[in-house]
């Protein structure tokens, strides 16, 4: 089995598509698609669910990709001609509603891997640290990227698919998400934001009579008016520690859903770059775990 298509998988989990895949690796779809086949004939066991009208990677894909990660990075650096051992201070930045879900295994995976290296921790809004990574004042962010792909100066590694829902007040028994608009005020999350102009842009298409709106900056602040009762909202999927502190009704929106995309922007001339590549490789690992945990929950 060749090594590139070990790479090629962890392409498909961090695009979400064949197609997302073949653009990051510089190939055709077909030939991510032929790929990923010789990888189960490999194994012998299926890692897609082709039920639907694309490819959806299942359990076996993520813990072969887990089980193959550091050891490509491994590689990686040995062919390099150089070692492990990775010190110096990397700057990176982390939008705040990411922050619990990804710093705590950073962290730990730094602390295990790379004691030598120090991280500098830097939060605000996806815009302003984008910003400050193009103009040097940080190394590296994890921000959402842009649907229009975001600046070329950057080099964008995804890293986690969000699908925008519904929120609605917790004893909220009706899912017909337009009688929810006729029914709440919208309140919505700053335009000016990436996920915020998606929302904006999935009501202004589905949605054809609202019955107010407010707008706010604070995602947290958002989900503790709705689940006040004073509203309805499009946010992100809220992440588990928010919904015990406030209850909402979460009501999915199907295959018209917005999906932001989460990720690490760095420098392209830091490509080479040891301590932002150990940085993204923890970033990889931490969000992996998260996400297999997150469905271990979901049982």
């Amino acid at each position: 089995m060749k090594i590139e298509t070990f790479h090629t998988l962890e392409a498909v989990l961090q695009t979400g598509t064949f197609a997302g895949a073949a653009k990051q690796a510089n190939v055709t779809p077909s030939a991510v698609s032929m790929q990923m086949k010789q990888l189960e004939l490999y194994l012998g066991k299926p890692l897609f669910d082709r039920s639907g009208l694309q490819a959806r990677p299942n359990q076996l894909a993520h813990q072969v990709a887990d089980t193959m990660r550091q050891a490509l990075h491994g590689l990686e650096a040995l062919r390099a001609g150089h070692g492990l051992a990775v010190e110096g201070v990397v700057r990176l930045g982390v939008i705040e509603s990411m922050q619990p879900m990804v710093l705590p295994g950073i962290m730990r995976y730094l602390r295990d891997h790379h004691p030598k290296l120090e991280l500098r921790l830097v939060r605000g809004r996806s815009s302003s640290l984008t910003a400050a990574v193009k103009a040097a004042e940080i190394d590296a962010a994890l921000v959402a990227q842009p649907p229009t792909g975001g600046s070329a100066r950057l080099r964008w590694t995804p890293m986690l698919k969000r699908e925008l829902v519904v929120v609605a007040p917790p004893n909220v028994t009706d899912s017909n998400v337009a009688a929810l608009f006729r029914q709440y005020d919208w309140i919505r999350y700053d335009r000016q934001t990436v996920s915020g102009g998606l929302a904006t842009q999935y009501v202004s298409t589905h949605i054809r009579e609202i019955r107010g709106t407010l707008e706010f900056d604070s995602a947290p602040a958002i989900a503790a008016m709705v689940s006040a009762g004073l509203g309805i909202s499009v946010l992100q999927t809220p992440d588990p520690s928010v919904l015990r502190t406030h209850p909402l009704r979460v009501i999915k929106l199907g295959r018209s859903a917005p999906v932001l995309t989460l990720s690490m922007a760095a420098r392209k001339s830091d490509d080479d770059n040891r301590a932002v590549e150990a940085v993204r490789e923890a970033m990889q690992m931490a969000l992996a775990s998260y996400q297999r945990e997150a469905v271990a929950a979901a049982r």
